[in-house]
């Protein structure tokens, strides 16, 4: 049986039907909008499966890394969320890249080679991602609100799920940097000068 969590899979022609009960053309092409958001979030999610590793790799810090290696968990169960709401809508699952998402991973990147190691490497990269937390916050809120509108009830839910993760991740990430990070960091700073 196809599940998550528990959740059948089966229940996705009810939440099908209910999608086009809606009203005529806005309700089409707001689905199609939701679709390509979908699409290029599921780009994003994968991009970034690849790049929280790297960012672990990169780290000092055992609570940044640990809280970049518990965020690549549920990145991947993410993954899993969105490949279900795709079944849910009756679509296949299809990545559309993510321009937002790829540069946040290159800025990410870059301020990871220009950063010395240690505490001022580990906060320019828990500002990397911040940033991505924020973005995937603001898209699954949009995706979130649009499910609503077009009458997705379990399509929302999925998605507040994982919203409520992305929140998280983003507390996470400032406990880790308020702790002792950007102290260090600072510290560090005014001793080179």
């Amino acid at each position: 049986m196809n599940t998550i969590k528990g959740r059948n899979l089966n229940e996705k022609k009810d939440t099908k039907s209910h999608a086009s009960k809606n009203n005529g053309m806005q309700s089409s092409q707001l689905m199609k909008l939701f679709e390509d958001s979908l699409k290029d979030l599921y780009w994003a999610e994968k991009a970034l499966t690849k790049a929280l590793p790297e960012m672990a790799k990169k780290a000092s810090s055992p609570d940044l890394v640990e809280a970049l290696n518990h965020h690549l968990t549920e990145t991947e169960i993410q993954l899993e969320r969105i490949e279900e709401i795709f079944e849910l809508i009756e679509k296949k699952a299809v990545a559309k890249k993510c321009d937002a998402m790829e540069g946040l991973i290159k800025e990410g990147q870059s301020i990871m080679k220009e950063c010395e190691e240690g505490s001022m490497r580990d906060a320019g990269i828990i500002s990397a991602a911040q940033k991505i937390e924020h973005y995937e916050i603001a898209s699954y809120g949009t995706l979130k609100t649009f499910a609503h509108t077009l009458g997705l009830k379990q399509i929302a839910e999925l998605l507040e799920e994982t919203l409520e993760e992305e929140k998280a991740a983003d507390e996470k990430l400032t406990e880790v940097a308020m702790s002792a990070i950007n102290i260090q960091a600072s510290e560090n700073e005014v001793e080179a000068e």
